[in-house]
């Protein structure tokens, strides 16, 4: 019994709930950061999408159970070593779908939409999806998208295009680093587990990783350059002496932009060099200089829209 609870604790991937914190970027980015309304109204939807991306996880171990017999690390997982028995991962699967569609509609509708888009696009990405070249790595990116925007429709908040647009690039990066990491982590098994990796050769994925890394850092630089003006206090200015700015001019998020170049490079380092790729939320937890990385650029972000 105590195996079994451990392993539907690990089938759910408590890990990868780090990706739905993408839905806190609403609360930062509209200045409501501190408003409770809107604090409790994200920590909902937070809680409810890190209940339905648990749903979909366990029904895509369900259809990855032959192919991930051949993978290294995935063979150990619990549905695939029959810890948990198909049935009640697929009955728990529906189960947390069916609680928590009713509850995304009281707190929004437009929230509910986001999430029901979500879920079918991930049970059609787990079925067939992704088996076709190229698809497979938008439906990964429309799925950290839809975080981003299921967490603007529940509070009723408004993002930069160009967020938008970075975000997109991030999440397209990121997929493309996770196909290039399991291309060469498989080798020469790389088709009998994911058939599309055939379809992927090192140089398409080396071109597109090289795409997506550069209008990451591009997109959010107009961002950072476009977003509107953010006042600061005229004694800040005066401090920086010859950098002194109207304060209807400054734009202070633009130091951020560093911050992300470095955190790209740090990436495509860790996809080339190191070869973690594969699980984007494990690298962010564990590669230490990118985990800082991430932090400073938060703090930057806090300190410039909610204390200059």
């Amino acid at each position: 019994m105590v195996k079994l609870f451990w392993g539907l604790i690990k089938a759910s991937r408590p890990r990868q709930w780090i990706k739905n914190f993408a839905l806190f970027a609403a609360l930062i980015f509209s200045g409501t950061l501190f408003d409770p309304i809107s604090q409790l109204k994200t920590l909902q939807a937070f809680a409810l999408f890190c209940a339905f991306s648990s749903a979909t996880y366990l029904l895509n171990d369900v259809f990855d159970i032959e192919r991930d017999k051949l993978h290294p690390f995935k063979k150990r997982r619990a549905i695939t070593s029959g810890i948990i028995p198909v049935w009640l991962a697929v009955t728990i699967s529906l189960l947390i779908v069916a609680i928590g569609l009713p509850i995304s509609y009281q707190l929004s509708p437009s929230f509910f939409f986001a999430a029901l888009a979500y879920l079918v696009l991930q049970l059609f990405y787990s079925a067939y999806l992704k088996q076709i070249i190229l698809i497979d790595v938008l439906v990964i990116a429309a799925g950290f998208v839809l975080r981003v925007y299921a967490g603007v429709w529940a509070i009723d908040a408004h993002l930069n295009v160009w967020f938008l647009l970075s975000v997109t690039s991030f999440a397209l990066f990121l997929a493309i680093g996770k196909r290039r990491s399991e291309r060469t982590l498989m080798e020469a098994q790389a088709g009998r587990h994911r058939e599309t990796l055939l379809h992927y050769p090192p140089n398409l994925l080396d071109s597109l990783t090289t795409m997506f890394a550069n209008s990451t850092w591009l997109t959010y630089a107009f961002f950072a350059f476009l977003q509107p003006p953010i006042s600061a206090p005229h004694a800040f200015i005066t401090f920086l002496g010859v950098f002194e700015l109207p304060q209807g001019e400054a734009k202070y998020l633009m130091v951020t932009v560093p911050v992300v170049i470095y955190a790209v490079m740090r990436y495509l380092y860790i996809i080339y060099e190191k070869k973690e790729g594969e699980s984007p939320e494990r690298v962010i937890l564990t590669d230490m200089p990118l985990l800082i990385t991430v932090i400073i650029w938060l703090g930057l972000v806090l300190g410039i829209i909610y204390y200059l």
